[in-house]
């Protein structure tokens, strides 16, 4: 049993699933930057305390599930999500919906992901694909950070849906339960509505010291205090994790801020104020820097730079990153619509 169902690429995963699951639906207006600026995608959260292969937490993104959540809410779209505590409950689940002809999305573990190339494979329960069929006891799966299809046996899918750890996906699938035709006004009021969520969740006060714009800089001066803290190893591990959050773990901070520079810029033909144009300009001189950050991060993790000066250019790095979008979001919060 096939869907009918077109595979599209993507950039990230969330933002790809979310797109494609919509666009097979009858959204034809979605795109990726459309979805991740009206699923307030972007946002940056460090947490020590919380480990992931020995590192600290380091988030450039909301939580799992909520870009896919918000954008589907904010335009009148009701959704199917459920996780499970039995394997065999989830399968059978899965194979009713595949049934009655939903593709579905599903929240993974990447570890044991078949054709992830090994560099790619680490214990990181977040990822998401899309299933859109079953033949022989083998599963249809549409990735969309891949070029093409994939086939997983019903063994590799359980395997990669019920992951260990932090995030663990405990089988969690989702879909939008029903399409009707969305309006361009629609998509107008979701981006308003996107942009200002996004712009509350970075600037806001309420974020605390370790997310948002404040987060960023928070990093920045602690980078700056590593070296002499944990030791030249322990401090080049951290940064490999900032880097590997940032570049491989779905386009990570530049990435995703040109994805929401791409969003304002799709955002004007929608609403045509010519300050989204002049703000996008500025995500993407923080992605920029952002590159930047990750090229010098590396180069003390693999041991070509390692000197306090060195971690002090990296700190003021995210200093600056901070700046350039804190600004950018107040001058998003002072647009008048």
């Amino acid at each position: 049993m096939k869907l009918d169902f077109n595979h599209i690429q993507a950039a990230h995963c969330e933002n790809g699933v979310t797109m494609s699951l919509l666009r097979n639906a009858g959204v034809k207006q979605i795109t990726e930057p459309l979805v991740f600026g009206i699923g307030a995608g972007l946002f940056y959260v460090y947490i020590p305390l919380l480990k992931i292969n020995n590192g600290p937490v380091i988030a450039f993104r909301t939580l799992p599930g909520l870009i896919f959540k918000r954008t589907c809410k904010a335009l009148g779209i009701p959704v199917v999500r459920k996780k499970f505590r039995s394997k065999e409950a989830a399968e059978a689940f899965l194979n009713e919906c595949l049934a009655a002809g939903h593709p579905v999305g599903c929240q993974v573990g990447v570890y044991y992901l078949p054709y992830f190339p090994k560099e790619y494979r680490f214990h990181f329960n977040a990822h998401n694909l899309i299933v859109y069929g079953t033949e022989d006891g083998n599963y249809m799966v549409s990735d969309p950070v891949m070029e093409g299809t994939n086939v997983m046996t019903a063994y590799e899918l359980e395997r990669v849906r019920f992951a260990k750890g932090v995030l663990a996906p405990n089988g969690q699938l989702y879909y939008p339960k029903e399409v009707t035709a969305v309006t361009d006004e629609q998509i107008r009021k979701a981006i308003k509505g996107g942009i200002k969520k996004n712009t509350f969740n970075m600037i806001s006060p309420f974020t605390g010291p370790i997310a948002g714009v404040n987060g960023i800089r928070y990093t920045g001066k602690k980078i700056k205090g590593w070296r002499d803290k944990l030791g030249l190893k322990d401090a080049g591990l951290y940064l490999a994790q900032l880097v590997r959050m940032q570049e491989e773990i779905g386009t990570g901070g530049g990435g995703f801020r040109y994805i929401y520079g791409a969003f304002l810029q799709e955002a004007h033909a929608y609403i045509p104020n010519d300050a989204l144009l002049e703000i996008s300009n500025q995500f993407t001189a923080s992605g920029d820097l952002w590159r930047t950050a990750a090229v010098q991060a590396a180069g003390i993790y693999k041991g070509r730079l390692g000197s306090q000066e060195d971690f002090n250019v990296m700190g003021d790095y995210l200093l600056e990153i901070a700046e350039i979008e804190k600004k950018a979001f107040t001058s998003l919060k002072n647009i008048k619509w």
